[in-house]
């Protein structure tokens, strides 16, 4: 690169890898550093309506597009947003979270200046910081270069977020920037212990007269559903997935049986799951919001788990063996294990093809079937934590289709903002949202950057009266489960000085197609969809959860 300031520095490596926006929030202490974004001929900014919601934004975006970058200010500004730098850390989405901060010697002299505790202090914000990111640097004129690769580098290969301080008087220092590009690491294997877990997972198959491939959310955040498709194919079993991997291995697949969630998933996927006597848990994590409560079923002694940077065979662990290097050896052993297979899409088949019936009111169990109907290949998919996410995952997603959610982190209204990300990382495709009222008014007001930046998805807001997900767990008539009522339609108004926006308002299921038939015509404006639904109205599995989480966190009494 040569000469270059420590500012353009930092965005030139950005562009390197692949970011193409920067999401934020403009503060006092950053806004030199922004002019140099706004001077980067390649990226764009993009303004937010708060820090959070920008947070938000970029972990949507990170999905979508392989990593990310955020911009604050120092002390308020990146304490908002670290709620979302938090969910992004949970997620295992990389995100780029770049602080900055008072001026070097506002620093070394302790002075009290705005966005501090007023005690000199310096620190605080950036140990808040420390819990929820891989790698963290304070920029210096003499250490920019090197803290940035670093930084960089830790983000890629752990798939979560890093931190990077840069001072007000540091964005425009000049270094002597390096010419080669950033060499970017990836996770490797031991070559002996690689070696030793083939040969064991090759034994256990080869034993095995049943095989089944479980998918988990680590496969798609280290880009290998192509390795996960060779191997699949070549063993010929059957495949499901848990709900945050949805649609990482194509559910129009011959292969695909569904999505495996413990006592809540479908009888056969559950019986192919758990009685196999060979599992692959591929990039898996049994979580309490996939697993029906952490009901699963599953004998650690017939899985073989592979993990971003270690396997296992039964009991038997195998430390620094890539899950890629592991993928590629199980697909090379030659086995071959067909077994009959009922796929989702055969098992789906079997029932009558949705037609709204007039005046009928809407309901979760109907409103699934006719938003399927709607799916196209291609899709992205966005669910917002409660009745859009379980009501999701009962879906068969078209080819192509990517599907986003949280259910780990589980912070309400993220999908909103996180849909922002996923249209500027993927423009070309069709991006849908369905979100619950409750989420919806958390986060709301990014609706109008969605609309600023001319951006046309279709946006499905749940409108059930109140945080039906926590109803579901405790409370259904309590009043800390109600929320404002709002005229939905009306905010969308607000919102939209340049009349950009389409919106219906559906409680039938004849009033609904309509809605959906206006999406399909108006691809070239943004469309929002009120689906109005009863406030105990929700997806017979969620229902199931929300008492296994009473049962959890209540001593309740158990789930039947």
């Amino acid at each position: 690169m040569g000469v270059c300031t420590v500012g353009d520095y930092l965005l030139r490596r950005l562009q390197e890898i692949g970011v193409r926006h920067v999401f934020g929030v403009p503060g006092d202490y950053q806004l030199e550093f922004l002019d140099q974004v706004e001077a980067m001929d390649g990226i764009d900014w993009v303004g937010n309506c708060n820090e959070l919601n920008a947070a938000y934004a970029a972990d949507g975006y990170g999905r979508l597009n392989g990593i990310a970058a955020l911009v604050t200010t120092f002390g308020v500004g990146e304490l908002s947003a670290l709620n979302g730098v938090a969910g992004a850390y949970a997620e295992s989405v990389p995100v780029v979270s770049i602080v900055g901060t008072p001026a070097t010697f506002v620093v070394e002299g302790k002075q009290k200046v705005h966005h501090t505790a007023g005690d000199g202090d310096f620190t605080r914000a950036a140990k808040c910081a420390g819990e929820y990111t891989v790698a963290q640097a304070i920029l210096t004129r003499d250490n920019a270069a090197s803290e940035i690769d670093r930084v960089l580098r830790f983000c890629w290969l752990l798939k979560r977020p890093v931190y990077i301080m840069v001072p007000s008087d540091v964005a425009y220092e000049t270094i002597e920037a390096p010419a080669d590009p950033l060499a970017l690491l990836e996770p490797s294997s031991d070559p002996r212990k690689l070696e030793k877990f083939a040969g064991r997972a090759r034994d256990a198959l080869r034993a095995a007269r049943s095989v089944a491939v479980l998918v988990g959310p680590e496969v798609d955040r280290y880009h290998l559903a192509g390795q996960l498709m060779e191997l699949a194919e070549r063993i010929a079993c059957p495949v499901a997935c848990l709900s945050n991997a949805k649609g990482v291995f194509p559910e129009d697949h011959d292969q695909f049986i569904g999505g495996y969630a413990g006592k809540l998933s479908d009888a056969y996927v559950r019986e192919s799951i758990e009685n196999a006597d060979c599992l692959l848990a591929l990039g898996t994590q049994f979580t309490d919001s996939v697993t029906g409560g952490f009901s699963q079923n599953i004998d650690p002694s017939r899985v073989i788990a592979l993990h971003p940077t270690g396997a296992a065979v039964g009991n038997t662990q195998y430390a620094h063996v890539s899950m890629k290097d592991a993928l590629l050896a199980l697909a090379g052993t030659g086995v071959h294990k067909p077994s009959a297979i009922t796929s989702l899409l055969q098992r789906r088949a079997r029932g009558q093809a949705y037609e709204p019936v007039r005046s009928a009111r809407l309901v979760q169990e109907r409103f699934w079937e006719q938003f399927q109907a709607f799916l196209e290949p291609g899709d992205v998919v966005i669910a917002d934590q409660g009745t859009a996410y379980y009501g999701c995952a009962e879906l068969a997603l078209p080819h192509d289709c990517t599907f986003v959610g949280q259910p780990l982190w589980g912070s309400i209204g993220y999908t909103l903002p996180a849909l922002l990300g996923t249209m500027l990382a993927a423009p070309g495709r069709r991006h849908i949202l369905l979100i619950g009222d409750g989420s919806f008014q958390l986060t709301a007001q990014e609706l109008s950057t969605l609309l600023r930046n001319g951006l046309h998805p279709v946006i499905i807001l749940i409108n059930n009266d109140g945080y039906t997900v926590e109803r579901c767990i405790l409370g259904a008539d309590a009043s800390y489960n109600n929320i404002a009522t709002w005229r939905y339609d009306r905010l969308v108004e607000a919102f939209d000085p340049q009349d950009l926006a389409v919106t219906a308002k559906a409680n039938t299921e004849d009033t609904l197609a309509a809605a959906f038939a206006a999406a399909r015509s108006n691809r070239d404006r943004l469309v929002f969809v009120e689906a109005v639904m009863e406030r105990l109205d929700a997806p017979e599995s969620l229902v199931k959860l929300g008492k296994a989480f009473a049962t959890a966190d209540y001593h309740h009494a158990p789930v039947s």
